[in-house]
Formats: C-alpha cells, structure tokens, sequence
C-alpha cells in the first residue's frame, strides 16, 4: 500500500488475513512515498520484484495517470487504488465501488437489482462507487449535494462513460433530491470524517432499508446514529467496503477470491475490543 501517510492503513493485516486463507505467498507492506514522489516510488518498488500496490490518499489521481490501461470502473471513477505489473505495463484499477457492491449483495444480503439508491455527497469517494452500483442493477441513483453544481458536473462527467440505461437511471442536484422513498441510502459527504451528520428531511432514513456510512470506526457514526433514532431497519459503516475493495485487488494480483465475510469480523471484534480497552483507560 503507497500512500502518505500510511501507517495507519489496516490493508498488510487484511491482505495477510486473506493470503492465509487461500494459500498465497504473499508479503503485503506499507510504503510511505513522498508527497512529490510517487511515480519514483512506484517504479523503484517494480523495479525490486513488486507485482502490484494499493494506493490510497493522497495518490489516486496520479495512479490513474501512471497507469498504461485502464479497467472501464476506473475510467469511470477518474481514480485508481490498483495498480498491476505486468509485461505489457502498468494495468490500473478503481476497486471500491466493487467493493461495496459486493458488501452489500454478500455479507449484507441486500438486493441491489429494482432498488432505490440515495448516494449523500459529490466527491471522489461517490464517484467510485455510481457506475458499480448502476451495473447491479439499481432502478434508480440520486446523488444530492448540499452544492447541487458539484453533483450536476459529476453527472455530466460520468454520461460519456455510462450506456444510455445508466444515464436514464442516475439523477443528480441540491439535497433538495433527498425526498421521497429510498431503498438504501449512503453517506458519502465529507461530514462523516468528522462525524457529523449531513442534515436531511426528517424521517427519510427511516424509510430505508438499509443506511450506510462510507466511514468506519469502533462505533456507530454520527450519520448512523441518525438512522436509527428514525428507525431505518439496518445501518452499516464502511468496514465491509474496504474489506470488499482489498478482495476485488487481491483476486487482480492473484486469481484467488478470498472470502471477505471472516477478515470483516476479525476486524469489528479488534475495534470493538480497542474501545473497551480505551474506555477503561479512561
């Protein structure tokens, strides 16, 4: 995993978790490149036996220009968070909306196909997971923003890379899009990483089957706090997505899926376990 800062990525633990579990000789590290060095970091750590990397802020946007080829989700996404070496170059992949994807139709058991999807928020993070979630089937995909411009020119940006189907489906503006009834609603707004909530009609996540937070931690966030106190029938955070996108890599690099389902509970019982130990400390 390149990224800076790096230390606090979780992916050597779940790549070595999945490595276990179906028999891969992997080493899976942590790289700290530069902040004017990445694509020298990149060749370097090639250039030494390495078949592939992650990448993760604030590196994706160059990722994506390093790449030589370009899956269609990652064209689409603007962004890539894998790389693959190979000798025809350097293949570059966006795995997040994949992830999450197969989070929500695997561990969740939520039906994407016929379901209503409200995506919170316009930024990278979105712009990843619009064209997975089209592909599932969803009947319908509203993005609201509190700046309704910034969903507007996302939309505009994605029509050139969505079949006919897809645009038909994916609607974007202002929160003023956030009405009505949803099937699945996601935050993806910058006001999770400080665990705020972004404000929204009353009652409509309780409509939901399922409210998901694109962030993680030992407890519920803020958004899914919000949730709940409506009486939406599921809240989820973004543990499972990131464990799903280090799932969709390692079948790239390896040709083996792992079963996320295992590395997803070990995970949750180690933050549940660091907030009972920080608790008490307290």
């Amino acid at each position: 995993m390149i990224g800076h800062p790096i230390a606090h990525s979780r992916s050597p633990e779940i790549h070595a978790r999945f490595a276990a579990q179906t028999a891969q000789p992997i080493s899976y590290e942590r790289l700290l490149a530069p902040l004017d060095g990445f694509k020298a970091t990149v060749q370097a750590f090639r250039a030494q036996g390495g078949a592939g990397c992650n990448v993760t802020v604030p590196f994706k946007l160059e990722a994506y220009a390093l790449a030589d080829q370009l899956t269609d989700r990652a064209r689409l996404a603007g962004a890539v968070n894998t790389l693959v070496f190979g000798p025809d170059g350097i293949l570059g992949d966006n795995t997040d909306g994949a992830g999450l994807v197969a989070d929500l139709t695997g561990r969740i058991g939520m039906r994407l196909e016929g379901a209503r999807v409200l995506v919170l928020g316009a930024g990278g993070a979105v712009r990843g997971v619009i064209g997975p979630l089209l592909d599932a089937g969803v009947a319908s995909l509203t993005v609201a923003n509190r700046t309704p411009g910034r969903a507007l020119d996302l939309k505009a940006d994605l029509a050139v890379g969505l079949s006919p189907s897809a645009n038909e489906r994916l609607r974007a503006g202002g929160m003023d899009l956030a009405q009505g009834c949803f099937d699945l609603i996601i935050n993806g707004t910058s006001a999770g990483l400080n665990d705020a909530a972004p404000e929204l009609p009353k009652g409509l996540l309780g409509q939901a089957a399922v409210a998901l937070d694109m962030v993680y931690g030992a407890h519920p966030t803020a958004f899914m706090r919000q949730a709940l106190s409506e009486g939406c029938a599921r809240v989820e955070d973004g543990l499972g997505m990131l464990v799903g996108q280090a799932a969709e890599s390692f079948v790239l690099w390896r040709g083996v899926r792992p079963d996320p389902q295992p590395v997803w509970q070990a995970l949750r019982e180690q933050l549940a376990a660091h907030a009972d130990q920080a608790g008490r400390a307290r």
